[in-house]
């Protein structure tokens, strides 16, 4: 295992070893996990054991969650500049992104030439739609950095799941207005996941969309340029990939893949949801917000789902320096924590009484029961 040093004035060496570093291999080959639905099949006969991977991610993940615990390790700072050199963590999220591709027309092809019934067809595009909830974390992660290299691949692995104004929206929108009334991406205290989902998916896309037109009007381009858009450039990647798609397998593994999308979405929403819920930025005298700081994130350290989803659940921190690797974000023992990684709590927020059960007492206690301290929903708390 690679270990880096850093000598400092009186001969002092400081020393470091990522202990998940091959860990994170398993992040960049999860998304094949549908072809294991497939596998199953073709090897049983019998169409229930394509649920068998879809199950165990929400079952086993927490499991392990709970097993191997939290690790509220911080790489040391002056070591970060070594570990986000270290191009070997780039290049897993490089070879994440055609790994969602392989999977999506593996399951465009296997839908249009396979005879599978109601329950297989529902596993599938279940299973594909979860993973690609993660093609949306990968393009995240890609998104965020300054290299046209990684910049492009993020439209590019954007376009699998179809949801191709994330980018503009997330680092342009998001993070500006996170944990604010105003942001359509931050769930409010009292607001059920399903509530949530019909503010967020429509919000993301409206202000998406506006903000690359200021964009592209600050570089005195036009809207609905091909060449300029990096919404229509993903977008067009879309409608070309399902399109041929569809020519080839034909209308049954359209259905597929029209299918598959939302249930990605729904998992955005998911991670949307548990990010921020009822966590509020405080007003300044001058109308403005204050700075966001990683008291407005929920934060988890669980090991074995931060490993497959690139260190996302140390939220805290990348709100709060959002260019950072993932490798090297930080834990803050004053960030607000999650009893769970982010399968459990998505778990516990499909089933809003027991979300609410769990999550507001800590919520509620964060600010010692203040409720005008809380980004509440208005449709429950009223709007005084």
């Amino acid at each position: 295992m690679r270990s880096y040093s850093v000598s400092l004035a009186g001969k002092r060496e400081i020393k470091y070893q990522d202990t998940r570093r091959y860990g994170w291999m398993i992040a960049t080959v999860f998304p094949l996990l549908p072809l294991l639905s497939i596998a199953l099949l073709m090897l049983s006969g019998r169409q229930w054991t394509m649920w068998i991977p879809l199950l165990s991610i929400y079952t086993l993940v927490p499991l392990l969650d709970f097993w191997f615990g939290e690790d509220e390790r911080n790489p040391p700072e002056q070591i970060v500049p070594q570990l986000e050199d270290d191009r070997y963590y780039r290049y897993l999220t490089f070879a994440a992104v055609p790994m969602y591709f392989i999977t999506l027309v593996t399951g465009a092809w296997f839908m249009g030439s396979h005879d599978v019934g109601w329950s297989g067809f529902a596993a599938l595009v279940l299973t594909t739609g979860l993973v690609n909830g993660m093609a949306i974390n990968t393009g995240h992660e890609l998104g965020h950095k300054k290299t046209a290299l990684e910049k492009n691949l993020a439209k590019i692995v954007l376009a699998v799941p179809v949801y191709p104004h994330f980018n503009s929206e997330h680092n342009a929108g998001h993070h500006v207005q996170v944990a604010t009334p105003e942001d359509s991406a931050s769930s409010r205290f009292g607001e059920s996941i399903y509530r949530f989902a019909r503010r967020e998916i429509p919000g993301g896309i409206r202000r998406g969309w506006r903000l690359e037109k200021q964009r592209l009007a600050r570089l005195g381009a036009q809207p609905w340029s091909l060449f300029d858009n990096n919404i229509l450039q993903s977008l067009a990647m879309s409608v070309v990939l399902y399109g041929l798609l569809a020519v080839y397998f034909g209308w049954f593994a359209l259905a597929f893949l029209l299918l598959q999308a939302p249930v990605a979405w729904f998992q955005l929403t998911g991670a949307n949801y548990v990010e921020h819920y009822g966590l509020l930025r405080e007003k300044l005298p001058d109308g403005k917000y204050a700075a966001c700081q990683p008291k407005h994130s929920w934060n988890a350290n669980h090991v074995a789902s931060n490993i497959l989803l690139f260190h996302l659940e140390r939220h805290s921190d990348h709100h709060y320096h959002a260019s950072r690797r993932y490798q090297s974000l930080r834990h803050f023992a004053d960030a607000p924590q999650l009893p769970s990684g982010y399968f459990g709590m998505f778990l516990l927020a499909y089933v809003p009484f027991l979300w609410r059960k769990v999550i507001d007492p800590k919520t509620l206690a964060l600010v010692d029961g203040d409720l005008g301290k809380l980004n509440v929903d208005p449709a429950v708390y009223g709007k005084g």
